[in-house]
């Protein structure tokens, strides 16, 4: 799949004459050759790895007054001429020529410079009529024109007109799809959206807007203005026989603006009006698949306008969608948004993210709307062009992700994206951040072998394999290091078709040019040479999909041969040695199928052959008989799933509309292989599959796990890229964007994201009743990230999917009940072995409504245990969440008493936020209980919240003169006590910082507590001590004391406390406090300043005694009066 990466590049384009037309009239690009037609002259670009202009042709202003602008172009599929027909109806046949005039572009890679020349010029027979044109199409001796009279025009490359016809649609009987409604949604088309009928439409004039020409379908998609859209077959001889195009069948969408084929895939995307993207499956008699859009993203038609263009990656896997008024974007088959130029604000958003005439939006490329788009021939580079724009081309950089198809093999760990000249490698020692790693080939290997073609891992994930043009190169992963050929004339003759890990050996699909001929080259990884080649094997002809396991290899020729060889290693592979490699086939099939080709096919082995096959694979033959695997996947080009059994041919399906699949069994070498239990894993529009093995009649099951649990789905913004066995996890990749100020256009940055599948692993493992393999399986991944989250949602979904069965159960007659432990008991069992438990199991309580708590609690263990567990090990926030549980199950009074005792340990601990919530619940309690009119259903499991988080809601003062201390009922008295025996404890050890956060988690009444205990806790012995004791527990030079002591003065102000308050206000220099309280009393003065001056350990004091003395009368006036 295709992710953006970097800055969009600008190709600037030469300014023309002044047009009538500020447009790209073509944008084209064959053979590393970047075609661009604009209305006065012609560019001709390098396309490859530097993007130069190597010709151009300028019409002068006098040819374009007198035969009309540039209007329509088509290049030939040779790119030696160029058709060019202009708005007055004249016909130019250009010639593109390569001089011998080179242009050096670094190193040693040169470009020839190229002549643009006019060879005819030939009005057309219909430049009277006052016609409109289509675009053009072509093949290698014809061109194709729709005109706005609904004729076609067909045309020699020599420039001669060979007449018009148009599709008779009275002559022809035509299938009609009609779609019935016009869903803006990304999914599947519903049963009866569509009608299919054959009618005879009635003869009305539309004119053509566009043609679409796929000769491996001898296909021509004709869109009229009507919104209608023909498909018509063609002869063998593609174009020339005019008379053989007929019109087979119609798309009556009635709004098609623009369309696209797939030809691979057989899917035709249609655009819409409504900005919606129609997929019909031509295969299966032009159904409709599904639509894309972005409405779920918060975009109307209003925002992005219609589709104006669409145009499908090279190999058809994923198609751009360009729109009228802004932006494009990436779509994969299946519905995946892969990249998007349009800033997004999220999904489902209920307000539209319209650009505003006032916003400044020029970080936002394409903003005013796509134009044209084409990819380049590897599907590294799209080139765009904004509407109304002639003067440049914006090019975006595209990785693409393993897709693990055809002729390579199969990456599973590390997960890797591969750009034109780079690896973007995602770095999981940590897969709570995953990072993507940008790792740039040698220049001398990528300036000589441009573009990157192959990539592959080895099986232990240490190693890459990478091939461009020519040549192959190696990458430690460890150490960070490059290996390339010695000899570059060796490199030079390989022409890499494909790869594949053979243990520590790559293969080699290598094309030999001078004889037409396909061979696999075996290199041991330590050495490339021609002196360390292993074997050198022909093959029958151009394999279409190749695989390896343990020593097997499989190769699959056309239509549908397979070929199985098996490895042998004689010697030691190693440098010091002499190894050599021999081939011997075990196995030959020829399928005679009318399926669409393979796409890949993959070894699936046994799910027993871990304990009957050595460590050391590569082994000996006589061991090939017990390993050889029998069966393999197939997945085929329209998305079709299957099982091939190679013993004896037959052929099982096992689903459909797939992208790609891995198979996990057997393919991990680490030791912690987290999901050795799963078959297989595919992704497709029904998003992520588990296939396991089953041991009853059906060999295989599978579970839609992503679909059951919803909240683990990947969404249509992560596209799946491998696995990580080790963390039990599914790594994707989504795109991201950021911006900056000293830069026109943001920069496309690929995040990777890490899904979690532990969870369905457990739950499999227990419903076949491997409880010990599950256990095991969770003690290796008990440190893994997110493992608590993992027994979350396993216990969740069993115990939801037990409530959905007893509810379809209930008005079924009661069995008995079986002896046999239930999926819940079982998933509690297990749970209960790892310190999680007690958090698991309320915390799905907390999910799930309370009328089924009992059941949970059935299975989990009674309540107060659990409480009592939690408690004992002072786990005393999970115990307080059970406080709630315990009320529902267990009644009030143990409810209350539980809290209680609950209160008393979270406030020895200080834990005072958590107190202050079970102060609430008790004084809420007492009053809901007592009550009788109270109903139990107010007990709602969000008010387990109060104990985990600050309630919202404004807290009740815990004051003795509230209702709810008038009553004194037993448990609220209990409470004051608590609260009051703590507080004194605290004042009575001057603890005045854990004190102000009691007051304040608590909301315990400070100030009628101080009243109470003037000559009790709170009373201190003389001035002296107490500043000297306040100050150390205080530690003033911290903030957070200066606003304890603050807090406390306001309170001992309010209640008129002259000890504290000369204290506190001395310890944070509050003169204008002290001033306020000494002017009404100077013999209090004249006893602070003379302790002040007394005693050395207050010399720090000094300068507020100097600012109170000059507000003060000295104390000789005073003696004086």
């Amino acid at each position: 799949m295709y992710m953006a990466y970097g800055w969009p590049q600008v190709i600037p384009l030469e300014p023309g004459l002044n047009s009538v037309s500020q447009r790209i009239v073509y944008l084209k690009v064959i053979n590393r050759l970047l075609l661009v037609v604009t209305p006065s002259h012609i560019e001709l670009w390098s396309s490859s790895q530097h993007k130069v202009r190597l010709g151009k042709y300028k019409r002068d202003s006098d040819s374009i007054q007198l035969e009309g602008e540039n209007s329509q172009a088509v290049w030939s599929p040779d790119t030696k001429l160029i058709a060019v027909l202009t708005s007055s109806f004249f016909l130019y046949i250009y010639k593109v020529q390569f001089t011998e005039k080179k242009l050096q572009v670094g190193g040693k890679s040169s470009l020839f410079l190229a002549t643009i020349s006019l060879l005819l010029s030939e009005q057309a027979p219909f430049a009277d009529e006052n016609l409109t044109m289509s675009n053009i199409v072509c093949d290698n001796k014809h061109l194709l024109l729709g005109l706005s009279d609904g004729s076609l025009q067909l045309i020699t490359w020599k420039g001669e007109f060979l007449g018009s016809f148009g599709i008779d649609r009275n002559l022809y009987g035509s299938n009609e799809i009609t779609d019935q409604k016009h869903s803006l949604e990304n999914g599947l088309a519903s049963e009866g959206a569509l009608r299919v009928f054959i009618s005879n439409i009635a003869l009305n004039i539309s004119a053509i807007l566009q043609l679409e020409l796929s000769l491996p379908l001898r296909l021509l998609v004709v869109l009229f203005s009507d919104g209608k859209v023909a498909l018509c077959s063609l002869s063998k001889k593609g174009l020339k026989l005019a008379e053989s195009v007929k019109a087979e069948r119609w798309l009556n969408t009635g709004d098609a603006v623009c369309d696209s084929v797939a030809s691979d895939q057989q899917i035709l995307a249609v655009g819409t009006r409504r900005g919606v993207v129609e997929l019909y499956d031509l295969a299966e008699s032009a159904s409709l698949i599904r639509t894309v859009s972005l409405y779920d993203w918060g975009y109307s038609t209003e925002d992005t306008g219609p589709v104006s263009c669409i145009t499908w990656t090279p190999d058809t896997s994923a198609f751009a969608v360009g729109w009228k008024l802004r932006g494009l974007t990436l779509w994969s088959v299946s519905g995946c948004r892969l990249m998007s130029t349009i800033r997004q604000i999220g999904l489902s958003s209920v307000s539209s993210p319209m650009v505003k005439p006032n916003q400044e939006f020029k970080c936002e490329p394409l903003i005013g709307g796509t134009s044209t788009m084409q990819w380049d021939e590897y599907g590294y580079k799209l080139y765009c062009i904004e509407e109304g724009s002639s003067e440049r081309i914006l090019s975006f950089s595209f990785g693409k992700c393993c897709l693990n198809r055809g002729v390579s093999g199969v990456t599973y760990v590390p997960q890797v994206i591969y750009g034109e000249d780079r690896l973007l490698i995602v770095h999981s020692e940590d897969t709570d951040e995953l990072k993507l790693v940008h790792v740039n080939l040698p220049v001398s290997y990528i300036s000589q072998n441009w573009p990157v073609l192959h990539v592959v891992a080895s099986k232990d994930g240490s190693y890459l394999a990478v091939s461009g043009l020519h040549g192959l190169i190696l990458y430690d992963l460890r150490n960070k290091k490059w290996r390339v050929f010695g000899d570059i004339t060796q490199e030079q003759k390989i022409q890499c078709k494909g790869l594949l890990w053979l243990g520590k050996i790559v293969v080699v699909c290598n094309y030999i040019d001078s004889s037409d001929m396909y061979e696999l080259l075996f290199y041991p990884r330590y050495h490339l040479d021609q002196s360390s080649l292993l074997c050198r094997k022909p093959l029958l002809g151009k394999p279409m999909v190749m695989d390896a396991f343990e020593d097997y290899i499989l190769v699959t020729y056309c239509p549908f041969n397979v070929h199985i060889f098996h490895v042998d290693i004689l010697g030691e592979l190693a440098p010091s040695s002499n190894p050599s490699l021999q081939l011997s086939t075990v196995r030959e099939l020829s399928i005679m199928t009318a399926k669409s080709h393979p796409a890949a096919m993959r070894f699936v082995p046994d799910q027993h052959m871990k304990e009957v096959v050595p460590k050391d694979h590569l082994s000996s033959s006589s061991n090939s008989s017990d390993i050889q695997p029998t069966r393999c996947l197939i997945l085929r080009t329209n998305g079709e799933l299957s099982l091939l059994d190679l013993d004896d041919g037959r052929e099982r399906e096992l689903t459909d509309s797939v992208e790609l699949f891995w198979v996990t069994c057997g393919q991990s070498e680490e030791k912690a292989n987290l999901i050795e239990e799963v078959s297989w894993l595919d992704y497709g529009h029904r998003g992520m599959q588990v296939w396991y093995p089953s041991l009853g009649a059906d060999p295989f099951k599978q579970e839609d796990f992503l679909q059951l649990d919803p909240e683990l789905e990947f969404d249509r913004e992560v596209y799946p890229l491998g696995l990580l066995p080790s963390a039990g996890v599914v790594v994707g990749v989504s795109q991201r964007m950021s911006f900056s100020a000293s830069t026109e256009f943001p920069c496309f940055e690929p995040s990777p994201q890490a899904q979690t599948i532990l969870h369905c692993l457990l739950r499999h493992l227990l419903q076949r009743d491997k409880s010990e393999e599950a256990l095991r399986l969770a003690h290796l991944s008990a440190e893994k990230p997110h493992f608590s989250h993992c027994l979350e949602w396993l216990l969740f979904t069993v115990f939801d999917a037990d409530i959905s069965r007893q509810s379809s159960n209930k008005n079924q007659p009661s069995l008995p009940k079986s002896t046999v432990p239930s999926l819940l008991e079982k998933t509690c069992d297990l749970i209960r072995n790892f310190s999680e438990y007690h958090d698991v199991v309320v915390s799905v309580a907390r999910k799930t409504d309370g009328r089924h708590w009992a059941d949970l609690f059935s299975a989990a263990g009674r309540s107060t245990e659990l409480f009592e567990e939690c408690f004992q090990r002072r786990w005393y926030r999970t115990a307080a969440c059970y406080i709630l549980v315990i009320a529902k199950l267990e009644g009030p009074a143990v409810s209350q008493y539980c809290a209680l005792r609950l209160l008393q340990a979270t406030l020895d601990e200080a834990l005072y936020e958590l107190a202050g919530e079970l102060v609430r619940f008790l004084l809420r309690s007492g009053r809901e209980y007592d009550n009788p009119n109270t109903d139990s259903d107010k007990l709602s499991p969000r008010i387990l919240g109060y104990f985990l988080f600050r309630s919202s809601n404004k807290r009740q003062s815990f004051d003795s003169k509230s209702a709810s201390f008038k009553e004194q009922s037993a448990h609220v008295t209990s409470v004051k006590n608590i609260l009051e025996s703590h507080a004194s404890y605290l004042m009575t050890g001057k603890e005045l910082s854990k004190l102000v956060a009691f007051v304040k988690g608590t909301q315990f009444d400070l100030v009628e507590y101080l009243q109470r205990e003037r000559s009790g806790s709170a009373r201190l012995e003389n001035f002296a001590s107490g500043l000297e004791l306040i100050g150390q527990k205080l530690q003033m030079d911290t903030l957070q004391s200066r606003l304890d002591a603050e807090f406390l003065l306001s309170h001992m102000c309010s209640v008129k406390f002259k000890e504290w308050i000369v204290v506190l206000a001395t310890l944070l220099r509050r003169s204008e406090v002290l001033f306020d309280l000494f002017r009404h009393d100077m013999r209090l003065w004249q006893a602070y300043s003379s302790t002040l001056q007394s005693q050395p350990v207050f010399s720090e004091y000094g300068d507020l005694l100097e600012v109170l003395e000059e507000q003060l009368p000295s104390t000789r006036s005073l003696e004086e009066r």
